[in-house]
C-alpha cells in the first residue's frame, strides 16, 4: 500500500508541475461557491443561542471581562476571542463580521480539502474534493449550518491537520490539532488519522511523535496560562460530567440525532453511493480518511446530546472518501454526484433564505421590553437558555452565568429528571447566590416558560424572587419582574 501511495504522489507531482494556472481557475470558483452557500447567513441578525452566547462573552471580554472568571462557558477560548477581536474592529452591534469570518474558514477548508485531494490523486481530484464540500456545507438546518459557532472554525483546523500529516509535517500537524480542540474540544478527534499516518509514513516515528507532541502541547500550555489554567481545565474537561449523560432523555436525545443524521443524508445525497463503494474496495490506500470519519462520528456521539451542528465534523473526511472514489469510477458518476449535490445545496439555501426563525422573534420582542425598562449600565438576569437576549437589549448580565442551563443541567435541551439546582455545575449555586446578593438585578426575567427549569422548581430562584421583586408583566409568556419598590 505504501508503495502504491507513492506512486500516486508523484503522479500528482507531475500533474501540478503541469498546470501552473491550476489554483487560479479553481479559487475564484470555490470562492464563488462558497459565498452563495453562505448568503443566508447573512440575512438574519443571529441564528443560534450559541451566536447569542459569544456575543455577550465577547462584550464582557471587552469590557474587562476575564474567561473562566468573570464569564464562563464549556469550551474553549479561541472562538470568543475572535468574537472579541472582530467586535473591537467592526463593533458589537451586529455579527456580520464574524460571519465573514465564518465565510473564510468554510472557504479555507474547501482549498484545503481539494490541495489534498490533489496532492494525492490528481487534478481533477482536487477539484471535487473542493465543489463538493462547498456544496455540502450548508447541508444541516441552517441554524446549525449557517451560523457563525465552534464546528464552522473546528473545520479549516483539521483539515490543516490532515493536510501537513499528509505532507508529513509533523510539528505543524500538531499545532493544527491543537487549534481545533481550543476551538472545541471534539476537535482533537482529528488526531487519530494524524497519528496513523504518522506511524505509517514518518521516516522516523519517534522524532515524528515528539514533533507532533509539541505542536499540540505548547498552544494549549500557552492558552492556559493566558487565561487561568484550572478554569480552561475545569471548564472543558472535569466540570462537565452531569452535562455528557443522557440518563432520562433517551428518547428525546436519541430522536434528535437521528433527525439530524437523516438531514445530513439528504444533503450527502450524491456522496454517499461512491462512499459505500469505497466499502466494498479492498485496498484503496485511504485508511486514515475512514479513520477521520470514525474518529469524527465519536466526536458528535461524545456527550449524548446530537446537535446538528456536531454533524458538520463528517462533512469532510465524507467528501474525501467520496473524491477517493469518483476517481476510479465512471465519469458519469461523477456528474450525477455534482448535479445531486447542487440540487440539494439549492434545497438547503432554499430553506435558510425562507424558513422562519420564530425564537428569534421572540428573543427580539423581549429585548425590546428590557431594554425599555431598564437603563444602559443596569444589570439584568435572564433566566433561561437564550442568552442572546442581553446583546440584543444592549444590557449587561447580573452573573458569569449566561444561562440556566449551567444552573440546572438544562443545557442541551434536557429533557428528564436530571434537570435542577442539584445537577449545576459543581460550585455554581454559592457563586449565582453571591453574585445576585452584592449587586441585585434591576430586572429578572423568567423565560422558562413551562420548561423543566421553572422557579417553581428552583428553590433558590424561588426565593431571591419572593423576597425582592414583584411581577410587572409578560412578553410572549415570559415574565419580568423589578425590584420591590423600583421605579420604571
Amino acid at each position: 500500500m505504501r508503495a502504491g501511495l507513492l506512486d500516486t504522489s508523484r503522479t500528482a507531482t507531475g500533474s501540478r508541475m503541469q498546470g501552473g494556472g491550476y489554483w487560479r481557475r479553481l479559487l475564484p470558483v470555490l470562492a464563488v461557491l462558497v459565498a452563495l452557500t453562505r448568503i443566508p447567513s447573512f440575512v438574519r441578525p443571529l441564528w443560534n443561542p450559541d451566536e447569542g452566547y459569544l456575543a455577550v462573552q465577547a462584550r464582557i471580554l471587552a469590557g474587562g471581562g476575564e474567561l473562566y472568571r468573570t464569564v464562563v462557558d464549556r469550551k474553549p477560548p479561541l472562538v470568543p476571542w475572535l468574537y472579541e477581536g472582530a467586535f473591537a474592529v467592526f463593533g458589537s452591534g451586529s455579527l456580520t463580521s464574524v460571519r465573514v469570518l465564518a465565510v473564510v474558514a468554510q472557504l479555507s477548508t474547501a482549498v484545503l480539502l481539494a490541495s489534498l485531494a490533489r496532492h494525492r490523486w490528481g487534478d481533477r481530484s482536487g477539484r471535487t474534493a473542493g465543489v463538493l464540500y462547498a456544496l455540502v456545507s450548508i447541508g444541516l438546518n441552517p441554524e446549525d449550518a449557517q451560523a457563525a459557532t465552534f464546528e464552522v472554525f473546528i473545520l479549516p483546523c483539521t483539515a490543516a491537520a490532515m493536510w501537513c500529516a499528509d505532507r508529513r509535517r509533523w510539528g505543524a500537524a500538531g499545532v493544527a490539532v491543537a487549534c481545533a480542540f481550543l476551538v472545541k474540544q471534539t476537535g482533537a478527534a482529528v488526531l487519530v488519522p494524524v497519528l496513523w499516518l504518522l506511524w505509517r509514513h514518518a521516516e522516523s516515528p519517534r522524532r515524528g511523535l515528539l514533533r507532533t507532541g509539541v505542536g499540540a502541547l505548547v498552544p494549549v500550555a500557552a492558552v492556559a496560562l493566558l487565561t487561568d489554567p484550572a478554569g480552561l481545565l475545569f471548564w472543558t474537561v472535569t466540570g462537565s460530567g452531569a452535562y455528557a449523560s443522557f440518563t432520562g432523555s433517551e428518547l428525546h436525545v436519541l430522536g434528535r440525532g437521528l433527525a439530524n443524521a437523516a438531514i445530513l443524508a439528504v444533503a450527502c445525497a450524491g456522496l454517499i453511493p461512491p462512499v459505500l463503494r469505497m466499502l466494498r474496495v479492498a485496498r484503496t490506500g485511504s485508511a486514515d480518511l475512514w479513520l477521520w470519519l470514525g474518529s469524527s462520528t465519536a466526536a458528535v456521539l461524545a456527550g449524548f446530546h446530537f446537535f446538528g451542528h456536531y454533524y458538520l465534523q463528517l462533512i469532510p473526511p465524507a467528501v474525501l472518501l467520496a473524491t477517493a472514489a469518483l476517481r476510479i469510477l465512471p465519469r458519469e458518476r461523477l456528474l450525477t454526484a455534482v448535479l445531486t449535490s447542487v440540487c440539494c445545496c439549492a434545497l438547503f439555501l432554499a430553506w435558510g433564505l425562507l424558513a422562519p426563525r420564530p425564537e428569534l422573534a421572540h428573543s427580539q420582542r423581549l429585548a425590546a421590553a428590557v431594554a425599555h425598562r431598564t437603563r444602559p449600565g443596569d444589570r439584568v438576569l435572564v433566566w433561561g437558555i437564550h442568552p442572546e437576549t442581553y446583546w440584543l437589549a444592549d444590557r449587561a448580565p447580573a452573573t458569569r452565568y449566561l444561562t440556566a442551563g449551567l444552573l440546572t443541567n438544562y443545557s442541551g435541551g434536557r429533557e428528564g429528571p436530571e434537570v435542577g439546582e442539584k445537577y449545576a455545575v459543581e460550585g455554581a449555586w454559592p457563586v449565582f447566590r453571591a453574585e445576585l446578593t452584592a449587586r441585585p438585578p434591576v430586572l429578572v426575567v423568567d423565560d422558562s416558560r413551562g420548561r423543566p427549569y421553572t422557579p417553581d422548581r428552583v428553590p433558590s430562584l424561588r426565593r431571591l424572587l419572593a423576597a425582592g421583586y414583584e411581577e410587572a408583566g409578560t412578553v410572549d409568556g415570559a415574565v419580568l419582574y423589578t425590584r420591590t419598590g423600583a421605579q420604571d
